[in-house]
């Protein structure tokens, strides 16, 4: 199994509040600012940089904590609001919303002249230490570098991965890592810059056509590099033990290759006169201080490396597409066995091993490998799909009962392509209310499916499209409507999204996911996630211009005993009817004779 089910005693982080107060005192502090992060400004972290967790024992990919002498705070989203309620003490921290109350912004009706704020500027960025100099200044505070207090209070902290790290073959990349290479030299010469500091793996991954291991579910290798603008041979600082002789063969072909530690070094000594380009929202404040000190010009910017990962060539598309495929195989597969079992009998966990189960026979069945899953199974029974983010654990694990939702989102990481599937069945009879729920959901996800919109157009105006139904019936849900897609990559990219902080213009070659949702509380959780692909703008018919669209990659019908038809328009149901056509076509010939008649039951005209 990719994925464990184990999970700490919410006991674990008894007594480190307390520790970490004395480690304060120590550095005479009054309040103290922990991230969910690490130097890489990493969504999902290596288990020696979950510091957040370690402290309050919340095991959310998004967080923030403010601690002060008396008081503490945990800053989380919408998506992990009763995650952070089951996990965290509340008696040490009071959980806030990270959203509409941001920390520095709170922090302001708290810091008082003469306070000392520390924090660890490996773990913050650029902006957000510019951020909180701000807030310190005009509160007559002061911020305060140190090195990181939950490391010294981590007796037992796991040590620095060391995944295995390789080349990521150009049948499944599309382009060499010259010609990027090249492109990325002509960004900079046009912004001004001497030098990019490249801090995110993702980046490098892509960059380099270099993949690894050292995050679970994520293929990436902590690295950083310098990249030149004249051309010459950039610096990767990698650890060697990560490379076989081949990768350090390949990777030497491209770049110097040093020790991570020797980043700072080699800022201080080369520095000088030179221009880096930084991206505020990334590169780590210790760093552009190492730049600055040593007499170099940070430029700041987004990361030119974001916007070329983010828009697929052909090669990538194509692969995408064909992971899907096999994907949508393993889902109908695990959809139609799950239809077969008895209620009561099966649990969140065995769904979970199943379906990972189905992935890797279909990928093996269809001549590839299922290299990860790109993230824990979500697999919430009941009430336990209601918590977005749901993780289940031993302690956690519920049936399947009658009469209920299921919730399952999961993915799979393929060579060729990264997958992100969410699908809500009924178990047995729906719930009272839950086929109205389902569809209102089932409405927005059409309607972002459908939509049509001029070049310029940005995810936060394309947001409410997915909400409208939700809202005319005075409901919503508290996360964005689609997140970006790497291609063999982090299953969660920048810069696109469609949300409400959406401000990456939409760009043919993009791939997003389209996932609405609903959650009752106490009850059931109602997501429906496909990813779709930004197509090229075309005519429509006696329009006046051009508009881009969405081709929707997914392929896996929604459950009809929830669809409530009287709900749907017309223009709604015929895209429903053609997308179920698309998917019985595509699949059939991959399925044995039983799985074939569940789905062409299941895919049958509305």
């Amino acid at each position: 199994m990719f994925q464990s089910f184990e999970a700490p005693p919410r006991s674990a982080a008894v007594g480190r509040l307390a520790r970490l107060r004395k480690a304060m005192a120590d550095q005479n502090l009054d309040w103290y600012l922990l991230p969910h992060g690490d130097e890489h400004q990493n969504e999902y972290l290596p288990p020696c940089a979950e510091r957040l967790a370690f402290l309050t024992g919340f095991s959310g990919s998004a967080g923030f904590s403010l601690i002060g002498r008396e008081q503490a705070f945990l800053f989380v989203d919408g998506r992990y609001t009763l995650q952070a309620a089951s996990q965290v003490d509340g008696s040490d921290f009071e959980i806030r919303d990270l959203v509409n109350e941001p920390p520095a912004r709170f922090a302001a009706t708290l810091l008082e002249i003469g306070s000392i704020v520390g924090f660890d500027p490996w773990t913050m960025t650029m902006g957000q230490a510019k951020s909180w100099r701000e807030t310190c200044a005009k509160a007559g505070a002061e911020l305060k570098p140190v090195h990181n207090l939950v490391d010294q209070i981590w007796q037992d902290r796991p040590p620095a991965p060391l995944g295995r790290a390789w080349l990521h073959p150009e049948r499944f990349a599309g382009r060499t890592a010259q010609d990027k290479l090249g492109e990325l030299a002509g960004k900079l010469q046009a912004a001004g810059a001497d030098c990019l500091l490249v801090t995110d793996p993702a980046s490098i991954a892509w960059t380099f056509n270099l993949r690894g291991s050292d995050v679970a579910h994520n293929p990436l290798a902590l690295a950083f590099a310098i990249l030149f603008a004249d051309g010459r041979k950039p610096v990767v600082f990698i650890d060697r033990r990560k490379l076989d002789d081949a990768t350090e063969t390949g990777l030497e072909a491209l770049a110097q290759l040093q020790k991570p530690s020797e980043l700072e070094t080699w800022l201080a000594e080369n520095a000088k006169g030179r221009k880096f380009h930084c991206d505020p929202q990334l590169v780590a404040s210790a760093l552009a201080d190492c730049i600055t000190s040593a007499s170099g010009t940070v430029i700041e910017g987004q990361d030119p490396v974001s916007l070329p990962r983010a828009v697929k060539n052909e090669t990538e598309l194509s692969g995408t597409r064909t992971a899907h495929l096999r994907d949508g195989v393993a889902m109908v597969r695990f959809l139609a066995w799950l239809d077969r079992q008895q209620p009561g009998l099966l649990d969140e966990i065995a769904a979970a091993r199943q379906l990972e189960d189905f992935r890797r026979q279909t990928a093996t069945a269809m001549n590839s490998e299922l290299k990860e899953i790109s993230f824990d199974t979500i697999s919430g029974a009941g009430p336990h799909g209601a918590i977005i983010h749901y993780r289940v654990s031993e302690a956690t694990n519920a049936p399947l009962e009658a009469n209920s939702l299921y919730l399952v989102d999961s993915g799979g990481q393929y060579e060729d392509g990264t997958t992100d599937i969410t699908r809500t069945v009924a178990i047995a009879t729906p719930p009272e209310g839950a086929a109205r729920d389902y569809t209102l959901v089932l409405k927005g996800h059409v309607a972002i499916a459908m939509a049509r919109f001029p070049s310029g157009t940005r995810g936060i105006d394309l947001d409410s499209h997915a909400r409208l139904p939700l809202w005319q019936a005075g409901k919503d849900f508290a996360h964005g409507t689609g997140h970006g897609i790497g291609a063999y990559l982090n299953v969660h990219e920048g810069p696109q999204s469609i949300s409400k902080r959406g401000m990456q213009e939409l760009l043919p070659g993009m791939i997003l996911s389209n996932e609405p949702g609903y959650y009752r509380e106490g009850h059931y959780g109602i997501r429906l996630e496909n990813l779709v692909i930004v197509e090229d703008a075309s005519e429509i018919a006696d329009g006046d211009k051009s508009m881009l669209g969405f081709e929707t990659i997914t392929l896996c019908p929604f459950d009809r005993r929830l669809i409530e038809t009287a709900l749907l328009s017309a223009d709604e149901t015929a895209w429903l009817n053609a997308y179920h056509a698309r998917v019985r076509e595509a699949l059939t010939p991959h399925l044995d004779k039983e799985d074939s008649a569940w789905l062409k039951q299941e895919t049958k005209k509305l």
